[in-house]
C-alpha cells in the first residue's frame, strides 16, 4: 500500500465512498426462524439417517434440531458410512444407531422417512426419499448415497431458511 501523501485525509485520501453499508450503522435484525425438530429414518440407522443426521448437523444446525433412528437398529454405525462421512470432513461424533422406540415419544414436525417402510407418526409432516439402502455394498454406492442424501439435506434446509409466505 502507498502511504498517503501528507495532507491527506486519511486512509481513503479524499475519496467518495463506494456506496456501502457504513460500519457505524447496525444490519437490520434477521427474523427469528424457529427450529424444525425433524427425525431421519431408515432400517438400521448405520448407514443412511446417519448420513442426514451428519449433514443436517452440519449445514443446517441453525433451522434444524436434528435426530436419527431405525426399525431395527443395528449395534453399530457401518465403518463405511464413517469413511464416506469423513472424507467430506464430516464425523459421527456422538451419533450411534437408536430404535424408533427410543424417540416415538418426542414430537416432531419432519420425519423423513428412507426405510421403505409405511410409518405412522401424526402429526408430522412425513417425507419419503427413496434412498438406496448401501448395507454391504462397495464403498463407491456409499458414496453415491452420501451424494443422494447430502443434495435432499441442502434441499431441505434450503426450503426451511425461506420464509413462508
Amino acid at each position: 500500500m502507498v502511504p498517503p501523501e501528507s495532507g491527506s485525509r486519511g486512509i481513503r485520501a479524499g475519496r467518495p465512498r463506494l456506496g456501502g453499508r457504513d460500519a457505524a450503522t447496525p444490519r437490520p435484525a434477521s427474523p427469528a426462524v424457529s427450529k424444525k425438530r425433524v427425525l431421519f429414518v431408515c432400517i438400521g440407522n448405520s448407514c443412511r439417517s446417519q448420513m442426514a443426521e451428519a449433514f443436517a448437523l452440519a449445514y443446517g444446525s441453525d433451522v434444524m434440531e436434528v435426530h436419527s433412528a431405525g426399525l431395527s437398529p443395528a449395534p453399530l454405525i457401518a465403518p463405511l458410512t464413517k469413511t464416506v462421512l469423513a472424507e467430506k470432513n464430516l464425523h459421527t461424533g456422538a451419533q450411534y444407531p437408536k430404535s424408533l422406540d427410543f424417540v416415538s415419544h418426542q414430537p416432531f414436525d419432519i420425519v423423513v422417512n428412507m426405510s421403505g417402510a409405511t410409518l405412522d407418526m401424526p402429526p408430522a409432516r412425513m417425507l419419503e426419499w427413496p434412498v438406496k439402502d448401501p448395507i454391504g455394498q462397495k464403498p463407491e454406492v456409499y458414496r453415491d448415497v452420501a451424494t443422494q442424501i447430502e443434495s435432499l439435506v441442502m434441499r431441505l434446509i434450503l426450503e426451511l431458511r425461506t420464509p413462508s409466505r
